[in-house]
């Protein structure tokens, strides 16, 4: 087959479909409620007020760009970080209304800009599908910004209007002519709501890459401005989530050649499939509405496992390579190395909760079962010599999986009655209640036994890892669970592993990783994180796993000592003693170095300690650094550290 692979073409494209019909003027924006509460609560419309809900306020100028492109009216898409961390978003839309609206008496723009829930999202035509579901994103960055300059090119004029904390300075100017059309959004995030105003390039970079694989043949321009920082990158993908499914795997070997393809439109709902089979032993599935990674999957996830089982499951039989119903592949089976974007575009979504993580409309579901069914199946008819590469994988890991299981049984979390089965080595506490408890990962046996006799039995448990653990990237979950050191893990937290997860089951909701501060503390770290994410992937995405931030250093003289966490605190420290009366300088290499009150003092005490929250912010970016980092391939590795290893300054720390 060819590049595009199973294509199912159809007599009209999406964009063509999708073109609205009526102008796009001010009867298109609907006024629903005004823009007050935003200031005052905004971790109720970003999320919160640190880096993620300063970068959500790019996301939702972009999205307007990006609900324009899938009306068909925009093309390019430009994104600016300013030297001053201010941004610019630029499109060439249709540009938004600027006429007197019928409401409000005041400009759309102004409107648009200045009132909740004001938007061309709500039935009224102007967009039939949006990425948005509340219609509150300009007019929240409008809100939460200092300085807010929209410049709208429309009808051969350009018109400007300034806002400060969503407060407009002065009515709607005409400031020039133009040819084009457009829109340009310049904020500068209000400085006395966000924790700190610096933009992280790489994250503005993950979403909008993902935004430009999600919708082919637009183009999405990211340029950083600020000193010492220049950089531009163009996001352009022809191929869309079949490059998507590419970017993917760069880091893994596929099995076949061929990526699996296909889209089709049934009424309004367009349903786009890429996917491919690779060597590894987890799959990695993404699931998109209307632009939105729904993280937490929903009806078009259920429906695409489903067809997916089913289509092998068929296959598979009047093939006679599964010989009776003993052997029926389970959807585990036939998903372990799979890379699969699932998007779907649809009027009206429907989101269980306001993060927007879960697609709940039901007719979603059956759509997408049956056209991945109808699909995979007959591309698996039509290539049998990779169909039976695909089974062959899933058989290989339909006889692991039968292996793990009286492992895993050993895993299971038991009843207060059995408490006795928990891991030998865990120290446990005397807390019941998980959301007042704690455990402790700590490295070796010298390092436990000063965590346990410096804990706070009640609600600190400690568990000790003898060496590194099992690299997980690297095996079948019949061999993980054959690891002592990771059933100790599993045992404990008592949650369970892989589709058996139930956060209801966790035993304590702060997990905290306590590793030396060198080399080796470095990389088991790293194992113990590729374990929880392949595995356990919701301990992270909920916020339940920790990193201990143990001191470098202790600056004694006298009776009176100090302790260092960096090299900027050992020369504060120095200065503040005297560096000509030769203070005592102490290097922690490991943890089993401090005795039980100095781990308790710096390290654990809740008090005082510092713990560094393990998140999230790009699932697939994630995943690809997890694979380059621990996976078979040592390539991508190698190139990592050549370009990486001028930042290093002191391989210890």
């Amino acid at each position: 087959m060819s590049e595009k692979d199973l294509i199912i073409e159809e007599h009209h494209t999406f964009e063509e479909e999708n073109k609205v019909t009526k102008d796009y003027g001010a009867d298109q924006i609907q006024v629903l409620e005004g823009l007050e509460p935003v200031r005052k609560r905004p971790g109720m419309y970003i999320g919160s007020t640190g880096p993620k809900g300063l970068h959500h306020l790019v996301y939702e100028v972009v999205d307007n760009a990006i609900d324009e492109a899938l009306a068909g009216h925009c093309q390019n898409i430009l994104v600016t970080i300013e030297h001053d961390n201010s941004i610019t978003v630029i499109d060439d839309g249709r540009g938004i209304p600027v006429e007197i609206h019928p409401k409000t008496g005041k400009s759309t723009l102004e409107t648009v800009l200045t009132v909740l829930h004001a938007g061309g999202k709500f039935g009224a035509g102007g967009y039939k599908v949006s990425g948005g579901l509340h219609g509150v994103g300009v007019s929240v960055v409008n809100a939460l910004s200092t300085e807010f300059i929209a410049e709208v090119k429309r009808d051969g004029k350009i018109y400007r209007q300034e806002f400060s904390k969503g407060i407009a300075l002065g009515n709607i100017q005409i400031v020039g002519e133009s040819d084009c059309t457009g829109t340009k959004i310049h904020f500068m995030p209000d400085a006395s709501i966000f924790e700190e105003v610096l933009y992280k390039y790489e994250t503005l970079e993950y979403r909008l890459r993902e935004l430009a694989f999600l919708n082919k043949g637009i183009s999405i321009i990211l340029e950083d401005k600020r000193e010492d920082h220049e950089k531009s990158k163009t996001f352009y993908y022809t191929g869309g989530i079949i490059e998507f499914v590419k970017y993917l795997n760069k880091n893994k070997t596929s099995i076949h050649d061929e990526i699996i393809y296909f889209e089709r439109k049934i009424d309004t709902y367009t349903v786009e499939v890429a996917m491919q089979y690779t060597d590894v032993y987890i799959e990695n599935i993404y699931s998109f509405a209307n632009n939105i990674n729904t993280i937490e999957g929903g009806m078009h996830l259920t429906g695409f496992k489903s067809a997916l089982t089913r289509a092998i499951n068929d296959y598979a039989k009047k093939s006679k390579l599964i010989k009776d119903k003993e052997d029926t592949l389970t959807g585990e089976d036939v998903r372990e190395g799979l890379t699969a974007i699932i998007s779907v575009k649809l009027e009206d979504p429907q989101y269980e909760g306001q993060t927007k993580t879960k697609l709940g409309n039901p007719p979603v579901r059956q759509i997408v079962d049956s056209i991945t069914f109808e699909t995979f199946e007959a591309f698996l008819e039509e290539n049998p010599q990779t169909a039976r590469i695909i089974i062959d994988k899933s058989l290989r890991s339909q006889r692991a999986r039968e292996a793990a299981k009286k492992a895993r049984e050993l895993t299971r979390r038991k009843s207060i009655l059995e408490s006795t089965s928990l891991p030998g080595k865990l120290a446990d506490c005397s807390e019941k209640d998980p959301s007042k408890s704690e455990i402790y990962i700590v490295e070796g046996d010298s390092a436990g036994g000063s965590a346990k006799e410096g804990r706070d039995r009640k609600t600190q448990a400690i568990l000790p890892l003898r060496g590194k653990i099992l690299n997980v990237e690297k095996s079948r979950l019949d061999r993980i669970l054959s690891s002592e050191e990771i059933r100790n893990m599993i045992t404990a937290f008592g949650c369970g592993i892989g589709d058996e997860f139930d956060e209801v089951k966790l035993r304590y909701h702060k997990i905290v990783i306590m590793t030396d501060a060198d080399v080796d503390g470095a990389h088991i770290r790293t194992l113990l994180l590729t374990f929880m994410f392949r595995y356990m992937k919701p301990l992270i995405e909920k916020g339940f796993v920790y990193i201990a931030q143990p001191p470098l250093y202790q600056v004694r003289k006298g009776q009176k000592a100090r302790y260092a966490y960096n090299d900027k605190e050992l020369n504060q420290y120095l200065d503040e003693f005297g560096r000509g009366t030769n203070p005592t300088i102490q290097r922690y290499k490991g943890l089993g170095e401090m005795n039980a009150d100095q781990l308790w003092d710096t390290t654990m005490d809740p008090q005082f300690r510092t713990l560094l929250k393990v998140t999230i912010e790009d699932a697939s970016a994630a995943d690809d650094t997890f694979t380059m980092l621990m996976g078979d391939k040592v390539e991508p590795r190698k190139n990592f550290i050549q370009e990486n290893a001028k930042y290093v300054k002191n391989l210890d720390v």
